[in-house]
């Protein structure tokens, strides 16, 4: 028998498999969200690898905190910025099985503040 998925589970797939069929060629900018900590990754599915990544856990953004929106919008500049470095401007948001509320809302404006396109 198949396993039942969580609404959590269900949620990441429906996502994910929507982002295959559009995104093409562009890299995937992934983000998770924890209780205590916020996490961005930029991913090159072609290459299967991690070309940027930021998260609340580095040295310089623990002055915020990490369960906030202001430590979210720090990180959604941070994942721009090292995006920008690696040549990357336009990107599929992936916010996994999150919903676009918050956090997550204020580390993808941060990233489109930052040039990032999506």
């Amino acid at each position: 028998m198949k396993e039942k998925l969580t609404p959590f589970a269900r949620r990441r797939r429906r996502v994910r498999s929507a982002l295959k069929a559009k995104s093409g060629v562009r890299p995937r900018l992934s983000v998770h969200r924890t209780s205590k900590h916020i996490y961005a990754q930029i991913i090159d599915d072609t290459a299967g690898g991690t070309v940027a990544s930021a998260s609340t856990l580095e040295k310089d953004a623990r002055k915020d905190g990490g369960a906030t929106v202001a430590a979210a919008t720090e990180v959604g500049k941070r994942i721009a910025e090292r995006a920008k470095e690696a040549g990357i401007e336009k990107v599929v948001f992936d916010r996994g099985g999150f919903i676009f509320h918050g956090r997550v809302k204020a580390l993808a404006d941060a990233a489109r503040d930052g040039g990032l396109e999506f």
